[in-house]
């Protein structure tokens, strides 16, 4: 058995066959042990599974077979994230139903996850596309219809006119449609929302329960809520625009810059700014040209800061013989605070490059410590810093925060138009969600639209509403808005004729709730409620930093929307969060393109690496370590690896490389040394099978040697144990590294006296206990290897003796005259007359002294000896 090589093909396949006859980790509700829910972010079914995928679901399995041996009833699910475009986009080009194209990918997918040896629930598995899932969610849409969380509204929206659909902003690049390449234009449409912002500073506020999220994901939550403190301040138009308005309302969060402002902006949006350009074509013209910049804030940021003089002017509310001209401005948005702002030219970057476009004033009020107010003056970059208040009448000499106050007192106290002039204000950068998209392949919104009704929701008992099969991709725009019978019905409340909705879900929407679903995924209703309450929030929630503003912002409001509507009764749905890096690899070009790593043949050549193409020798360009990608054909395929080293060299390399949370690096090299440790384990653990009986007692005195090992083995579990609650895995695999150098030593050493042989075999049972979250085929055959009959996949985790941890000895470090010459180790319990007499028998003490006696010698307990001459 010694010799032998560990066939891990044969070996991975028997172990998942036997786990899955039967039915090892199938979870039960009723199950009376203390739970534990891990999730993995669920993949989209693109066709094959990458090592991203393999590094993510490695990780929660981890974590989900070490709490399983715990004792927990561990719930550790899978589904697929089934909706969106790139299905469409197939059917478009491959002549595929998007239906076909994506369970044909679930399947394929779900063979490659399974060689994983994942230690997963798949009777519960379901993908959002699943007609019982969608239901589900019609349900949750009309719930929230009732309770006031969905509406319909117009919107701005970019919109793809070759594609015919909206556009995300993430789907905008360069002005352009991601796929079509066509100018995107601002459209205004009507869209369902869903009203996220009302819980916008509950959202806030729970941030700081989140102990178990990374800071920098919580960071990000906070700035997307973005609130902000600050004054609504009504500036007095001279003479009232066509609208008919008396006076232009901002929100300021700087009312500290009032005197240096020169002049007013409207967003195009901007009521004023629609009802001039009903008037003057010019300025028409100009909102027009707005509408070719995207909807995004980073696209207006980043545009060409360009204005239009609208004629109106107003007066400034603490010096009414200022007049302020009023400009209609591309990089204002109507969405935060009125759409309309006053400009500091000298304290805001946007508000100074458009001034000195436009010829306008730049009074700086802010002065730097240290300036001289005399000559401190703004160039082409706007001063955004902390200082002292200048050139502001009565404000003069305070500090920003005074002056704020100062300027809100004054303000609320001046009446315009009957009300105080000013009025403080909390306002949130979080906008409503909007969730419609024009498109085929998504959850259809369950409403009717009828002549006579208006918006009719659709009966419950109608549910649900099913896509039709029968469609086609010919034309460009949503098939389900030209189907010829799914979208003409009768109106549920009159009778009359009456269409359906054909805008479908925003694919975030499936994923925002189906955490909940997966505790109970066959119930009639959306969640059940003890079922769910009892498993929610999921202790760990592991999936990649790009998610960690909108869908885990998303799914915050969905638990707090469900609890709303009665299907949750937790506001948080996750209560740990780790956000795990990327897997990079080297790029290779030759001839001017991407080549495939399998393509390629690595030489090492007077100690310089160089690659060549497999196929012909010819040479090629060795670029940088970049995340793997198929546009840069840097990926290994997952299958492959598996195929030729097993599924617990891929898992174990993943584990080991480096700290999760940051990107690792694919190496041929790393891969084969995690297959050179599998196959030393292996022959390890078989050669103390053979040499070293199960039934070796445990003595009543064990020799130095033995409790050596023993504690260095409880030690290993002790720290491994701890290292896989922190997800320090890098740091578990190090310590079982060591544990199996440590063995070695130990089993070559040939010491059988004294408990030695009970030593070994407990410490070859705990190292494959210990390995067995991480590699559990290998530790599977291990432990059956070892001769137990039951499986490890079920056994608990090694019990940990705590004395095993203490000491017996200390070591001490021994100073001369305050000079360190030594350490000296000595029992614990050692009394101080003791340490004085090893200390003097040190031969570095003895040259020191040189047949004198010591002065004195201080012994300071558990800590440092120091022998004065």
């Amino acid at each position: 058995m010694a010799s032998e090589r560990y066939n891990a093909r044969e070996a991975e396949a028997r172990w998942q066959e036997i786990w899955e006859d039967k039915g090892v980790f199938v979870t039960h509700n009723e199950d009376p042990r203390p739970k534990y829910y891990v999730l993995e972010m669920f993949p989209y079914p693109s066709g094959r599974i990458h090592m991203g995928h393999v590094r993510n679901y490695a990780m929660g399995d981890v974590v989900a077979r070490y709490k399983r041996a715990q004792g927990f009833n561990v719930l550790h699910p899978m589904g697929w994230d089934a909706f969106g475009m790139p299905a469409e986009n197939a059917a478009m080009q491959n002549k595929v139903h998007p239906k076909d194209w994506t369970y044909q990918n679930i399947a394929t997918m779900r063979g490659q996850l399974k060689i994983m040896g994942l230690s997963l629930d798949w009777s519960r598995e379901f993908a959002t596309c699943d007609v019982d899932y969608y239901a589900q969610q019609q349900r949750l849409f009309l719930d929230f219809l009732a309770a006031g969380l969905a509406y319909r509204k117009k919107s701005k929206v970019n919109w793809d006119p070759v594609d015919m659909t909206v556009l995300a902003n993430e789907q905008v690049i360069d002005g352009r449609g991601w796929r079509s390449g066509a100018l995107v234009e601002q459209r205004d449409l009507t869209q369902w929302f869903f009203r996220i912002s009302d819980f916008s500073e509950d959202l806030l506020e729970a941030i700081d329960t989140l102990d178990r999220w990374p800071d920098k994901v919580r960071l990000m939550q906070r700035n997307w809520i973005g609130r902000s403190e600050g004054l609504k301040v009504s500036f007095e138009f001279i003479a009232p625009p066509p609208s008919g308005e008396a006076a232009l309302e901002i929100f300021t969060t700087r009312p500290d810059t009032l005197f240096g402002a020169s002049f007013m902006g409207l967003s195009p949006d901007h009521p004023i700014s629609r009802a001039l350009g009903e008037k003057d074509p010019k300025l028409a013209a100009f909102i027009e040209e707005c509408q070719k910049i995207g909807t995004s804030a980073e696209a207006i940021e980043t545009a060409e800061k360009k204005g239009y003089d609208t004629g109106l002017r107003v007066r400034h509310p603490l010096d009414p013989s200022i007049e302020l001209p009023v400009y209609v401005a591309n990089f204002i948005l109507m969405g935060y605070g009125t759409g309309a702002i006053f400009a500091c030219p000298a304290h805001d970057q946007r508000d100074l490059d458009f001034a000195r476009k436009y010829g306008l004033k730049v009074t700086p009020v802010v002065l730097p410590q240290g300036e001289d107010p005399a000559t401190f003056n703004v160039g082409d970059e706007a001063y955004t810093g902390d200082g002292t208040i200048f050139n502001s009448a009565f404000m003069d000499g305070m500090s920003v925060a005074e002056a704020k106050d100062a300027v809100a007192s004054r303000l609320e106290a001046q009446s315009l138009g009957g009300k105080p002039q000013a009025e403080r204000q909390v306002n949130y950068r979080l906008r409503d969600w909007g969730i419609s998209r024009q498109r085929y392949w998504g959850c259809p919104i369950p409403v009717i639209h009828c002549p006579t009704c208006d918006v009719v929701p659709v009966p419950a008992e109608d549910l649900p509403v099913r896509l039709p099969d029968d469609i086609d991709f010919d034309k460009p725009g949503n098939p389900l808005d030209r189907h010829a019978t799914w979208k003409h019905v009768a109106c549920p409340k009159c009778g009359g004729k009456a269409e359906r909705e054909t805008d479908t879900m925003d694919t975030f929407v499936d994923s925002s709730w189906y955490f909940a679903r997966f505790t109970d995924p066959k119930n009639a209703n959306p969640t059940d409620r003890e079922a769910a309450d009892a498993w929610l929030p999921v202790d760990q929630y592991i999936g990649g930093i790009e998610h960690a503003i909108l869908h885990l912002l998303y799914s915050r409001f969905f638990a707090r929307a469900m609890k709303k509507t009665g299907h949750l009764g937790v506001i948080e749905p996750f209560q740990g969060l780790f956000t795990q890096g990327m897997v990079t690899h080297e790029t290779y070009r030759a001839d001017g393109g991407w080549v495939s790593p399998a393509d390629v043949r690595i030489e090492e050549r007077d100690g310089v690496r160089h690659a060549v193409l497999v196929a012909d020798g010819s040479p090629v360009t060795i670029g940088s370590i970049e995340k793997m990608s198929k546009s840069k054909k840097n990926t290994v395929d997952p299958t492959d690896i598996i195929e030729t080293y097993g599924a617990d060299t891929a898992r174990w390399f993943m584990l080991s490389d480096s700290p999760p949370e940051r990107d690792v690096e694919w190496t041929e090299d790393g891969v084969q040394g995690a297959w050179r440790f599998m196959q030393r384990v292996w022959r390890l653990v078989g050669e103390i099978a053979e040499r070293v009986s199960r039934d070796a007692a445990r003595p009543n005195d064990l020799g130095e040697a033995a409790v050596e090992l023993r504690r260095a083995t409880h030690k290993t579990l002790h720290a491994l144990s701890n290292d896989i609650e922190q997800l320090a895995f890098n740091r578990a695999v190090a310590r079982l590294y060591e544990l199996v150098n440590t063995l070695s030593k130990a089993l070559a050493a040939g010491d059988r006296a004294a408990g030695m042989d009970f030593a070994i075999r407990e410490a070859a049972e705990y190292l494959v206990r210990m390995m067995a979250p991480m590699t559990p085929h290998l530790a599977e055959s291990c432990w059956s290897v070892l001769g137990h009959e039951d499986l490890l996949a079920t056994a608990a985790w090694p019990a940990l003796e705590q004395d095993l941890l203490v000491e017996d000895t200390i070591t001490l470090p021994v100073q001369v005259n305050g000079k360190k010459r030594a350490d000296l180790t000595v029992p614990r319990e050692a009394s101080k007359e003791d340490i004085e007499a090893a200390t003097l028998a040190l031969d570095a003490v003895s040259r020191a002294l040189d047949g004198k006696p010591p002065r004195k010698i201080i012994v300071v307990p558990s800590r440092i000896v120091n022998v004065v001459v």
